[in-house]
């Protein structure tokens, strides 16, 4: 069970709960949650009782901002604010974006500073618990003021408009929610706003990928060491002397685990005076890799003060000693924090999908591996292309990615009669991430396919079972489970899903973590840089 209090979700919260099937795990509301809330609530009643000027409360929006709306037209407000602003275009976010918006957005309202009532966040957990998937279009949201259209579409879900999806079928809002016992909700005075203002989606997308850049950047460590085996590489380019000489911690832990990885591995070569070192993309892992590291942990600081902070505008606090009300406009629901960071993490994702495609390349030329590898790991060259057109992928990937790498939040236009002069693009940004994400995890998967192709042909040029190393020996039979040595040309777009599944999943690197703490994981008593999601 998880439970909501705006003040503790986190990314590994978000992830399971997104990712589980509806009703698999309770989520439900604090006891000091509720509390908070209601108190908000009945402070935004007293506003209305007593006619203050409030925005967004009795006025209207944006540049509107000075029309007083009278006490009898607030409902009928906050209708029209969803309506209006359920503009998004393009496809539909994925089921567990859906549910980590859902979830991110009842957090933070749980904080206590909205003024919407308890029972509307409720519902919202109502839709995560019974399977309702709101139609929300990907398109549309400015990142500031927060994710207005997207946010329009589950809000207008709520209230028995817009589309959802149940139990896979696509339907009309009020009929979904009839479908699962649910009646749409009468929003009242601030409670369109509370729901439409704010960065959930933002973080929603953003929490996912910067989840999987941690599973895919570990993949990619492991395919690095399988390609240094597959290519009779050396290890010691991991030395600890080394990087403990330029002291930069993701790094440190980058070789760190590469050494455990490769430990006691038969394919590496001794010291060969022609052969001292290899190139960037071998010697060089634990600085790329790393700098990729400090990029996800950058994000993953940030999502989690995210998650758990009041996003909308304008905020209602109550003074504990005298009952004061205060409305306070601001603009948290600007999504310049999260914009940066995942503008940052795309760019850390070009590189890593970069580097292990140089890796792949080196694998399927003869030339570049010294002749060590048949030419596109494939014994017929010529009648078989064996490897060719799967490193085209990988190169192409590379080169989308290089294009979806330009910083959404370097651009900004003005709307609302320039009032709101200045936008984040943050959900750009956030989207952004993640089909670089998924680009760079096909790359690290076509890498891995390759150097295990690699290895099987080191061991029958060897004439023997040459041993991997600790941590590659379980991927290597992981992938051979699942993905055939290709003796010939066949249909090899199946393998390279397969290979990309098997990064997303985590599976790769279960494999290989699990192998080397099952071996000490560690001779000098450090810990791993395993994954806390």
């Amino acid at each position: 069970m998880i439970t909501l209090n705006g003040e503790t979700l986190r990314i590994r919260d978000v992830v399971h709960i997104a990712r589980s099937a509806p009703g698999e795990v309770e989520v439900r509301l604090s006891d000091e949650a509720k509390t908070k809330v209601q108190r908000s609530r009945t402070a935004v009643e007293q506003l209305i009782a007593e006619e203050r000027v409030a925005y967004g409360i009795t006025t209207g929006f944006g540049a509107f901002k000075d029309r007083f709306i009278s006490r009898d037209q607030l409902d009928e407000l906050q209708r029209n604010l969803v309506l209006s602003h359920a503009v998004g275009v393009g496809s539909p976010f994925a089921p567990d974006e859906t549910r980590a918006i859902i979830l991110i957005r009842a957090n933070q309202l749980a904080k206590g500073f909205s003024g919407i009532r308890v029972e509307v966040l409720e519902f919202l957990l109502e839709l995560l618990a019974r399977g309702v998937y709101p139609v929300i279009p990907q398109q549309g949201s400015l990142g500031s003021s927060g994710d207005l259209a997207p946010l329009a579409h589950l809000a207008l879900v709520c209230i028995g408009g817009g589309e959802a999806i149940v139990e896979g079928e696509r339907m009309g809002g009020g009929e979904a929610l009839a479908r699962v016992g649910l009646t749409p909700v009468v929003l009242k005075a601030k409670e369109g706003l509370a729901l439409l203002n704010g960065t959930a989606v933002m973080t929603a997308v953003g929490c996912l990928a910067t989840h999987d850049a941690e599973v895919t950047t570990h993949a990619a460590d492991i395919a690095g060491a399988l390609s240094l085996e597959a290519m009779e590489g050396t290890g010691e380019a991991y030395d600890e002397r080394l990087h403990l000489a330029r002291p930069h911690p993701r790094l440190i832990e980058g070789a760190h685990y590469m050494r455990h990885l490769l430990e006691g591995s038969e394919f590496l070569r001794k010291r060969d005076p022609f052969r001292v070192q290899d190139a960037y993309s071998l010697r060089c892992l634990p600085q790329i890799h790393g700098s990729v590291r400090e990029a996800i942990e950058y994000a993953k600081w940030l999502l989690s003060i995210e998650l758990n902070s009041a996003t909308d505008n304008p905020l209602i606090f109550v003074s504990d000693e005298t009952g004061e009300i205060d409305v306070i406009s601001g603009g948290n629901f600007h999504g310049e924090p999260v914009a940066l960071a995942m503008d940052y993490l795309t760019i850390a994702l070009v590189e890593l999908a970069n580097v292990s495609e140089r890796r792949t390349n080196r694998l399927v030329d003869a030339k570049e591996n010294e002749g060590i590898l048949p030419p596109f790991l494939t014994e017929g060259g010529g009648l078989h292309s064996g490897f060719m057109i799967v490193h085209y992928t990988a190169a192409s990937l590379v080169s989308e990615n290089k294009v979806l790498a330009h910083p959404a939040s370097a651009d900004t236009v003005p709307t609302s009669a320039n009032i709101e002069d200045h936008q984040s693009l943050g959900t750009i940004a956030a989207r952004q991430a993640r089909e670089v994400l998924n680009n760079s995890a096909t790359v690290v998967g076509i890498e891995i396919f390759a150097a295990a192709q690699g290895i099987d042909f080191r061991r029958r040029r060897a004439g023997r079972e040459l041993q991997l190393g600790v941590g590659t020996i379980p991927v290597y039979a992981l992938i051979r489970e699942h993905i055939p040595f290709i003796e010939k040309d066949e249909w090899m777009q199946p393998h390279v899903l397969k290979a990309k599944e098997l990064v997303l999943s985590g599976a790769i690197t279960r494999a290989a973590e699990a192998a080397v703490w099952r071996h000490g994981h560690s001779s000098d008593g450090e810990r791993l840089p395993l994954s806390e999601e």
